[in-house]
Order: structure tokens, then C-alpha cells, then sequence
């Protein structure tokens, strides 16, 4: 946990190690990264937000192309959630009963983690596959549980690539229009913490909005 962590802090001198060392390199592993984190239920605390970030204000000064950069993650983001989504739809409910039954799955499958994407999905319908993009952890199960509630793919594919390109999008060019300027540059880890929190704010927000009205819902 103090590896994620510390990973989490200084993804920028992480990535900026990884070009130096890898050149060209840097956009496989870096595609590897995205699919991983989107597409695999047992990775879902992987940096997506501050590595994306961290990506643009890279591409901005050294020989990696935005343009390159952004068509290829966007593959990779694309693709990771349609194998979620795959996964979810051929073993979802029964790998959601072993997560909460068996504590060997468990271990993999956080059910807290699940029940937290069912109810973002729930609540949220075909959109939570393009808000989900924006909620770390949140964004890597809940292709999964629509996948596991049979949710048409062919809703879940224009939802799925809409949350791709503006999660990508907006993440890289941030990075690439605010991530040098000194000061950013300077205190890169408050700003890691800082996507972290606005992440998870609309969830925190939901949350507390979920409790206030089952609060009401008691006292009538």
C-alpha cells in the first residue's frame, strides 16, 4: 500500500523515468497501464487520472506526440471497460456471489467495491458508464456490473466510447496545457492529490445525498 501510494504521489517522476529509460517505449507501457486499470476488476487503484495528467505535461516536453498519445489510449480505455463489460456478461453474478461469499475471492474482488459500482449504476443508468470514467475504482467495475446486468452492448459500446474520449481527452490536455507551469510543476504532489479528491467528490456528494434521503424516508 505505501508502493501505490508513493506511486500515486510522484506518478510524474515515475513516467518521466519510464521515457528516458523506454523512448518510444513509454506509449505501450503506458497503453498497458490504461487497459489494465479499466479492464481488469482485480486492478482498480492503478492512476488513472494523475497518470494521464502526468502524460500530457510529459508530451508537452519531450519527443512523445499528444496526438499519438491521445488515439492510443483512447484505444486502450475503449478496449479495457468492452473487456470488463465481456467479463462482466459471461461470469459477473457468479463472480460477485463468490466475492461475497468466499473470502478467497474476496481478496480480489472487493465486494464493498462492487456494491459501491451497483449502486453508482443503478442510480445513474447508462451514464454511469461516462461519469463512472471520472471516479477512481468505481470506473473499473462498473462495465463489469453492467456487463453482469445484461445491459445491451450496444448502449454500453456509444456510452463507453463517449466516457473514453472525454476522460482521456480532458485528463491529457490538462496535463499538456497546465502541468509545466512551475508552480504545478513544483508541488505535483498536492495537485496528485488534488485529481484524487475532485474524482471522488461526485461520489462523496452522492453518497451523502443517498443517506439524506433515506434519513427522510424514515422520519415520514
Amino acid at each position: 500500500m505505501a508502493d501505490l501510494f508513493d506511486l500515486l504521489l510522484h506518478v510524474d517522476q515515475y513516467l518521466v523515468g519510464i521515457v528516458e529509460t523506454y523512448g518510444n517505449w513509454a506509449y505501450g507501457i503506458l497503453f498497458l497501464v490504461i487497459f489494465v486499470e479499466t479492464g481488469l476488476v482485480i486492478w482498480p487503484f492503478l492512476p488513472g487520472d494523475s497518470l494521464l495528467f502526468t502524460a500530457g505535461a510529459i508530451a508537452a516536453t519531450t519527443e512523445l506526440e499528444l496526438r499519438t498519445m491521445f488515439v492510443l489510449l483512447l484505444i486502450a480505455a475503449v478496449a479495457g471497460d468492452a473487456v470488463n463489460y465481456a467479463l462482466g456478461r459471461a461470469v459477473g453474478t457468479r463472480i460477485i456471489h463468490l466475492s461475497a461469499t468466499d473470502r478467497r475471492w474476496g481478496r480480489w474482488v472487493n465486494p464493498a467495491h462492487v456494491a459501491r459500482a451497483k449502486t453508482f449504476f443503478e442510480h445513474h443508468g447508462g451514464k454511469a458508464v461516462v461519469l463512472a470514467r471520472f471516479v477512481p475504482i468505481v470506473r473499473t467495475f462498473v462495465p463489469f456490473v453492467a456487463g453482469a446486468a445484461d445491459m445491451p452492448y450496444a448502449s454500453f459500446a456509444v456510452y463507453n466510447m463517449t466516457g473514453a474520449m472525454v476522460w482521456v481527452g480532458l485528463c491529457l490536455g490538462a496535463g499538456y496545457l497546465f502541468g509545466n507551469v512551475p508552480v504545478v510543476k513544483e508541488n505535483f504532489s498536492l495537485v496528485a492529490l488534488g485529481i484524487v479528491l475532485v474524482s471522488v467528490l461526485p461520489m462523496a456528494v452522492e453518497y451523502l445525498r443517498h443517506r439524506r434521503r433515506r434519513a427522510g424516508q424514515r422520519v415520514i
